[in-house]
């Protein structure tokens, strides 16, 4: 490249780098730390987008386990406010007053109606979608996740506008559950209709991607070299192309355009992330990957959500604990039948018991989380867990009869004080969507009218 071309693509860089921050106006926020960001002044200069009333940043997760749970020892006993800890769920009890125990939410779109049997499919492709999906094995067609519509809105304000992360590292093509899509039972995450967004399921790839490779203190100017590495691909493919550009016809000129937005957008994601300036390095060594426990693979991955919160890398983040259908024995929690098999028990007592002590296993898991949000400070003071909501459930009610109404839900988190923890809410028959939809009102997205099958924002949360 000559002088000549190269000052034209500096100049080509500079336009665009100027007119993606004036689209960015105010709304930039720095990582979330105290000696770095004036959070006091954050909620005005943002408005009011993923913040609390103090001005620090409001974080929501979606949290997702197989095969439902068994509903007598899931349910609690007693009123809104007193209430006895089901066996399943006695592991949150020292977190009652920062949890609301959800029942009387469903997805209607997720039962059989004419499509027939496919409920782990549908479980799993519903829960953040609110929608019917299409049966095929190819021709994939669900809904835009809550997630994603939440990171549509409040995505500019962190390197990254959401986060899918995964504890299954099992992923499989073409059909998986009687004719319905493999992509349905893999994937929480859907960035349109047709396009699910994968979720990472290996710690050591998330962390390099959060915080840049190699030991702690070589990562900034590892991900600074490989920043400037991709910007000379770019000033090299740019060029390359304007050239070509010249000899071809419309049709080619078309392809060529399609190419070029792809490397736009590689173009913005590293203005982007320079643009909020060196990443905080967390001192701590990188995962060597995943391991073969499965209670240290959940709880890795837990930490990678903590340290992504932390460090306000993102606000939203999906985590799938397990795929819908999942059949893996857990050892872990003593049960050495497959999960998915022991779901269709047909009243077998042995079977509802080993079942029961996995949903325990998965909510003792989800309580030691809680305990890495609640033990973390946050910029203004509080904690994780106070300026977060936390929504962990799953897309069956009972594995053994599909059922899909009165799902096992809990919220957790006081969302900055905007939510009222400390309770056992019993709603009647309303869509999971009413939830999904309140939720992304108190992240940022009020003009989000309706999601899924939504009748309206719920209210008493």
């Amino acid at each position: 490249m000559n002088m000549k071309q190269n000052k034209e693509a500096q100049r080509h860089f500079s336009f665009n780098r100027r007119h993606f921050l004036r689209g960015l106006g105010a709304c930039v926020a720095l990582p979330a730390f105290e000696s770095l960001w004036a959070w006091k002044t954050v909620a005005a200069e943002s408005s009011k987008l993923a913040v609390t009333a103090t001005g620090a940043p409001l974080r929501a997760a979606f949290l997702f386990f197989p095969n439902g749970a068994i509903p007598s020892a899931w349910w609690p006993s007693g009123d809104e406010k007193q209430f006895e800890f089901s066996p399943t769920l006695k592991p949150l009890e020292p977190f009652r007053e920062q949890i609301q125990i959800l029942g009387g939410l469903g997805h209607k779109a997720a039962e059989p109606g004419p499509d027939g049997a496919g409920d782990h499919a549908r479980g799993n492709g519903v829960f953040l979608t609110g929608v019917r999906l299409k049966k095929s094995a190819t021709d994939v067609h669900a809904g835009i996740s809550i997630d994603q519509a939440i990171a549509r809105e409040i995505g500019h304000l962190t390197r990254f506008p959401s986060l899918e992360l995964s504890s299954d590292s099992i992923r499989t093509s073409g059909a998986c559950d009687s004719g319905y899509a493999c992509a349905y039972q893999y994937n929480l995450a859907w960035s349109s209709p047709t396009t699910p967004v994968a979720a990472e399921p290996n710690p050591r790839l998330l962390f390099e991607r959060l915080f840049g490779e190699g030991s702690p203190g070589e990562r900034a100017a590892n991900m600074k070299h490989r920043q400037e590495e991709y910007r000379s691909v770019l000033d090299f493919v740019l060029e390359d192309a304007r050239r070509m550009n010249r000899r071809l016809n419309g049709r080619d000129r078309e392809k060529l355009d399609q190419y070029l937005t792809g490397i736009r957008e590689i173009e913005l994601n590293i203005q982007k992330a320079e643009q909020f300036g060196e990443v905080k390095d967390p001192g701590i060594d990188t995962p060597s990957g995943i391991p073969q426990d499965r209670s240290q693979y959940v709880q890795l991955m837990f930490d990678m959500l903590v340290l992504a919160f932390q460090t306000d890398s993102t606000r939203v983040a999906t985590l799938l604990l397990g795929h819908d259908g999942d059949n893996r024995p857990l050892r872990e929690a003593g049960v050495l039948e497959g999960h998915h098999d022991l779901s269709h028990h047909f009243e077998n007592a042995e079977k509802i018991k080993k079942l029961t002590e996995i949903d325990l296993w998965y909510a003792s898991q989800f309580a030691i989380f809680l305990k890495k949000l609640r033990d973390t400070k946050d910029v203004d003071g509080s904690s994780l867990l106070q300026n977060s909501m936390i929504l962990y459930g799953s897309g069956n009610a009972d594995g053994n009869r599909h059922t899909h109404s009165n799902l096992p839900l809990v919220l957790a988190g006081n969302g900055g004080g905007g939510l009222t923890p400390g309770r056992f809410v019993k709603h009647s028959s309303r869509p999971m969507s009413d939830l999904l939809l309140s939720l992304a009102h108190r992240m940022g997205a009020p003009k989000l009218e309706k999601f899924g099958d939504s009748t309206g924002p719920l209210e008493n949360v």
